[in-house]
């Protein structure tokens, strides 16, 4: 007795064992045409905590793996099962035998089954099949038949990067400090100063030399004295002086008056007659500026203490300003710059119809460019070349609960939503009673759920479509609006064996982008036919 129960737990857990890890070896078909495609299909049974690990390679075998399918996950109540799937295929004719392959469960392999699949010729009778010259060459689109777009983008990236570099050199070159001077004549004397140090006599600039030292006198005389020594000219200049210095009570001597005259008549000569003064001319032109400066300065009279205070400050009023506008005008163009370089990149990646439509939704043409996946969803299955991985959903949370009582299994399978301006749906729907479906019918049931999903002025055009394989069913299309946005919708659907399969795309109306993707896995659908 004891014997026989320890036999029968060995037994349980035996099983438990099986149960917890196996695997299942399927193939679509064992016969098929040379260059077909075998679909091989692993199916494992595994806890959640076991490592799995299929086979990958480019041959399994003599036939040549064309596609390596993703990893299909579903959940079961305490176990997870498994289904990797394998195109394979071969180029000539005869027997092959698709060997074991190891699957590691924890780095430990468990070997599915070995295969014998046929390979055949594909007959062709000349008696009823027409036999046609050899057609000409037609030129195959290259990827980079629009190369001018990406030379562009390239050049206008570099453009903005130069900028953006010539921008940071200029904003890091030191700039010389403003400097506040405390008075008139201590900018008058700093800037005489400045003005020997730039060293224009050596250079032979004579007639800009003239030009600054004559501007630093006149602005002396217009900041100090306070008479409008920029806007006049020579006589003016010294008629004015001669006014203010009587109104003023400023002691200035005669030769004082004539010596300033005779440097700014001088100066005239030199900038517009092209008078080219000898060395201790120049010299003594500037000697005599100084020396005018200086008497001025000492005849006015002292109670010019608060204007002169109110000139400080004034002048640091102004050069704050000045600092203040200068940073701002850095920060808006260091910002505009950024500004625009980011959004040419995202133009140059994502396409202008995203950015036209506000950077809402997906980017079309960054789904049009990537890699593509071909996939089987539901049952009977629907296969479909798509941008991106369809993801599960969950019927019962769409369809409604009176719906559901008469529908025996419904899988769903969908990416992106109708509000963000892009999807694709595929459904397969089997019901419990057999039934004759009618598919107009059935169209105007999908009509009304996207309706009560928020979709608005749905225009509705029906039309025969038909597979490749040449199962028939029907096309429902037009235009919708969805959260404010002008859509384009095309619906597929099929009836076999009393079930519904059906395929859904919408769009962004007037996106070319999204018209290719629509159009390429419109062209791409293939059914499984029911059995």
């Amino acid at each position: 007795m004891m014997i026989k129960k320890y036999c029968f737990l060995l037994l349980l857990v035996f099983q438990s064992v099986v149960f917890a890890q196996s695997l299942e070896t399927k193939i679509d078909t064992t016969k098929n045409k040379i260059g077909a495609q075998f679909t091989l299909t692993l199916k494992v049974k595994a806890k959640p905590s076991t490592l799995i690990t299929f086979p990958r390679g480019n041959n399994f075998g003599a036939l040549e793996v064309i596609e390596s399918y993703p990893i299909d996950t579903v959940k079961g109540d305490a176990n997870y099962e498994l289904i990797k799937k394998y195109g394979l295929t071969q180029f000539d004719s005869g027997t092959y035998v698709i060997p074991r392959l190891p699957v590691l469960f924890d780095k430990k392999p468990i070997f599915s089954d070995s295969i014998k699949v046929e390979v055949f010729n594909v007959k062709v009778d000349t008696l009823k099949q027409k036999m046609y010259d050899i057609k000409p060459i037609i030129a195959v689109e290259k990827p980079f038949g629009n190369w001018w777009k990406y030379l562009l983008g390239i050049l206008l990236l570099a453009g903005l990067v130069y900028l953006g570099y010539f921008l940071w050199r200029k904003r890091r070159k030191p700039k010389q400090e403003e400097i506040v001077y405390n008075s008139p004549i201590e900018k008058a004397t700093s800037l005489l100063q400045l003005l020997e140090k730039k060293e224009l006599l050596e250079k032979g600039e004579v007639k800009e030399y003239y030009s600054e030292l004559t501007d630093i006198a006149r602005d002396y005389i217009e900041e100090a004295i306070e008479i409008p020594a920029k806007e006049s000219t020579t006589s003016e200049l010294i008629v004015a002086l001669r006014a203010a210095s009587n109104k003023k009570k400023m002691k200035l001597s005669r030769e004082t008056l004539e010596g300033l005259e005779k440097v700014l008549k001088q100066a005239d000569l030199v900038k517009f007659a092209k008078s080219k003064p000898l060395d201790f001319e120049i010299a003594d032109d500037r000697k005599k500026i100084e020396t005018t400066i200086l008497t001025l300065d000492k005849a006015i009279p002292v109670v010019v203490d608060e204007s002169s205070l109110k000139w400080q400050k004034e002048q640091q009023e102004f050069l704050k300003k000045k600092k203040r506008k200068a940073q701002l005008v850095n920060v808006a163009g260091i910002s505009g710059f950024l500004l625009l370089f980011v959004l040419t990149f995202i133009i140059i990646t994502k396409g202008f119809d995203y950015v036209k439509g506000g950077f809402s939704g997906y980017s079309t043409k960054e789904l049009l460019n990537q890699d593509w996946i071909k996939s089987e969803y539901g049952n009977p299955s629907v296969f479909i070349e798509t941008p991106e991985v369809l993801k599960r959903l969950d019927a019962k949370k769409v369809v409604p609960k009176d719906a559901m009582a008469l529908i025996k299994d419904m899988q769903m399978f969908a990416f992106g939503s109708i509000m963000d301006h892009f999807t694709i749906v595929v459904s397969t729907t089997q019901f419990k009673k057999e039934t004759e479906l009618d598919l107009s019918q059935a169209l105007n049931g999908t009509i009304q759920t996207m309706e009560a999903q928020g979709c608005q002025n749905m225009i509705v055009k029906q039309e025969e479509f038909s597979t490749e394989q040449g199962i028939k069913g029907i096309k429902g299309y037009g235009t919708l609006k969805a959260n404010g946005q002008e859509m384009y919708y095309q619906i597929l659907l099929f009836s076999q064996a009393g079930g519904l399969q059906q395929i859904m795309i919408a769009h962004k109306e007037g996106d070319k982008n999204a018209q290719k993707i629509s159009e390429r896995m419109l062209n791409s659908v293939e059914l499984k036919l029911a059995n």
